[in-house]
């Protein structure tokens, strides 16, 4: 089996004699960030937009990156040339640093590492289930590390045989821990919340596509909205769009996929996968 590579900060080494100190704030408080994004036939997708929201969320998160975007970039494609997976999924983490008091942020630690996976390249004629739970992330313009909370649910999801956990706060809904939320009404207009959540990748691309083909709105969803939806879907680099059809118990439309979701799957994977 051939040797799959990582980086740490200027080094490209073996996954295997990769390794951190234990004074990183990434290790003692869980403090950092990270970018994630799939690769299709050895091609980045959409990694500009990624290596956006990386810089944005280092600024937000007050960590000061020494290497550039040009490097940062090349570093990703030698390590995709090197460990040459046709699909794969990228992710690039920048840590707290070596911090002496286990408090105090200091020059981030780079880690891009690569692992090989495939995603299925229509939507799923089946749609899965989702629980709503009250919680507001924290610094949720920035795609950090603390996962905290979604990992603490994780048995009830299991133990209710749901596919994914949907936060909201005030009554409004935010976002899935790994994935934005869509909601098209019953006269087919596709809303998405605009606040209090991280804005996905996935998300920017399909709401694009959405204004072109339909009434699209971003804006705060209330959760009777979600509740009364007459199609419910999901978006994430690794899920591209996945129906919800029951919510809480609440059976969204007819309990299939609708054909908002469905148009809106189908132009997504052509621009991806380009057929």
């Amino acid at each position: 089996m051939s040797k799959v590579y990582v980086w740490v900060n200027d080094s490209l080494i073996p996954s295997d004699k990769a390794n951190l100190n234990i004074a990183d704030l990434a290790v003692q408080r869980g403090y950092g960030i990270f970018d994630f994004f799939k690769t299709i036939d050895t091609k980045p997708i959409f990694l500009e937009d990624h290596l956006d929201r990386l810089f944005r969320s280092a600024v937000l998160m007050r960590l000061e990156l020494k290497q550039n975007r040009d490097e940062i970039r090349n570093k990703i494609l030698q390590l995709n040339k090197n460990n040459n997976f046709r699909d794969s999924g990228i992710k690039v983490i920048l840590t707290g640093g070596f911090s002496p008091d286990g408090f105090t942020i200091s020059e981030p630690n780079l880690i891009i590492s690569q692992q090989e996976f495939q995603i299925p390249k229509t939507m799923p004629e089946k749609g899965i289930s989702i629980l709503t739970h009250e919680y507001q992330r924290q610094f949720s313009d920035a795609k950090t590390l603390d996962y905290l909370q979604a990992i603490w649910l994780q048995p009830i999801l299991k133990e209710k045989m749901a596919g994914d956990v949907l936060y909201y706060s005030n009554g409004i809904i935010r976002e899935c821990p790994r994935a934005n939320i869509f909601v098209v009404t019953k006269d087919k207009k596709v809303l998405t919340p605009e606040t209090g959540m991280l804005k996905g990748v996935s998300r920017k691309h399909v709401l694009e596509i959405s204004a072109g083909m339909f009434n699209t709105e971003a804006r705060d969803v209330s959760i009777e909205e979600l509740r009364n939806a007459a199609e419910v879907f999901i978006t994430s680099t690794t899920k591209n769009i996945l129906p919800v059809v029951e919510v809480d118990g609440y059976v969204i439309g007819d309990g299939n996929p609708g054909k908002v979701s469905r148009a809106l799957a189908e132009e997504y994977n052509r621009i991806i996968y380009g057929s």
